[in-house]
């Protein structure tokens, strides 16, 4: 993602649903508005729990990202 600054990213890689939300929903949570928290999962069920936990959550979703095997999420905090 060119010209995205991410303010935090957290590893989840080697944790099962629901790990990786958890921990994006936890980043979210101790973020300021406007920073950018990134979480990267190696588990499958992510590529379509984290995406709809964003939109319900009322976040911008800035993205996706398929890298080693594992999907890196990227969300903008904006309330």
């Amino acid at each position: 993602m060119e010209g995205v600054v991410i303010t935090k990213e957290s590893d989840a890689r080697g944790s099962f649903c629901p790990g990786p939300l958890m921990e994006l929903i936890r980043q979210v949570k101790a973020a300021q508005v406007g920073d950018v928290i990134a979480v990267i999962s190696g588990d499958e069920g992510s590529r379509k729990d984290i995406p709809a936990w964003i939109e319900k959550a009322k976040q911008e979703f800035l993205g996706m990202e398929t890298t080693e095997g594992a999907t890196r999420f990227i969300v903008r905090k904006v309330k």
